[in-house]
């Protein structure tokens, strides 16, 4: 019997919290007033953690390659914009080639996606690899960037900097010590400055307060997209588990992870809905939760 995908469990969390807490209000190219109307879809995966190694604890590392083989075949039929993967890509190895192997391996899965795919650097992905060499051997461009879509403005950030400023590679860290650079503080500042659309940031380590999984210069990227008035929402992986929070005004919400238990029921991914009233709503698959975010 085939496995049936799309699994809607009940949500712990209270909906009515969704609904409060925010009057931000951006309006893009296309919208009709009184209308919910939907311009951008987004898939979102995270913590893949993909390595050729035996299970450690909750994380089946192994069982990540058809689990991405999952998600992306159903992505491909729903066709959204672009999907990203939020970090933790791969898991660390022994050595340099082990780890491009793994990258290889799960990397040759993703190009499978039949729209644009992007990529947020995660601890994971560094352990060993620099980040030019996870660059090297993904469809990445670079570790922190911006583009359009649809009339809405998308950021990804790179948060594996030590305390010392040092980029993450070669052991050189400990995973909850991730920091956002001067140097990309003062692009972000700029780049949300320029772009003035409603916008959405991507992060692999979370900008919310959340203890060991947060960034530990966060208040200053928060202060940034504050003060620029234009960021509706944050995606972030790293803790792996479902979670929501409001915080002065913008939506910090976590994707489950994919390498957290055993075969595909344990899967988790979704389907970022945008719309021009400031809608914004995820569909989610196996254990990623539903969530509708709204201003209204």
């Amino acid at each position: 019997m085939k496995t049936q995908v799309h699994q809607r469990p009940t949500p712990n969390l209270n909906r009515r919290a969704f609904l409060q807490g925010t009057t931000l209000m951006l309006t893009c190219p296309g919208m009709v007033l009184g209308k919910s109307q939907e311009v951008v879809r987004v898939g979102l995966v995270t913590d893949i953690h993909y390595a050729d190694k035996n299970t450690g604890g909750s994380r089946h590392y192994r069982d990540s390659k058809l689990k991405l083989r999952e998600a992306v075949r159903h992505f491909n039929k729903e066709k959204p914009a672009f999907v990203i993967e939020l970090g933790d890509f791969i898991d660390r190895a022994k050595d340099v080639e082990t780890e491009l192997q793994y990258l290889k391996v799960i990397e040759k899965e993703y190009s499978q996606l039949q729209c644009d795919r992007h990529y947020v650097l995660g601890n994971h992905c560094l352990d060993t690899l620099s980040k030019e060499e996870f660059i090297a051997n993904t469809g990445m461009d670079a570790p922190h960037y911006s583009f359009d879509k649809g009339g809405f403005h998308f950021v990804a950030l790179d948060a594996c900097f030590n305390s010392k400023g040092e980029p993450y590679q070669r052991r050189n860290f400990v995973w909850n010590d991730a920091n956002i650079s001067d140097e990309q503080l003062k692009w972000l500042e700029q780049d949300l400055r320029s772009s003035g659309k409603p916008t959405v940031v991507f992060t692999h380590q979370r900008l919310d307060p959340s203890g060991n999984y947060m960034i530990k210069n966060a208040e200053a990227v928060r202060n940034i997209m504050e003060k620029a008035g234009n960021v509706q929402a944050v995606f972030s992986g790293h803790s792996h588990k479902n979670e929501h929070k409001i915080f002065n005004g913008i939506h910090y919400c976590v994707v489950r992870a994919v390498v957290e238990g055993p075969g595909e029921d344990n899967n988790g991914y979704g389907m970022l809905s945008l719309h021009c009233d400031g809608k914004l709503a995820i569909e989610g698959f196996r254990k990623q939760k539903d969530y509708s975010f709204s201003d209204a």
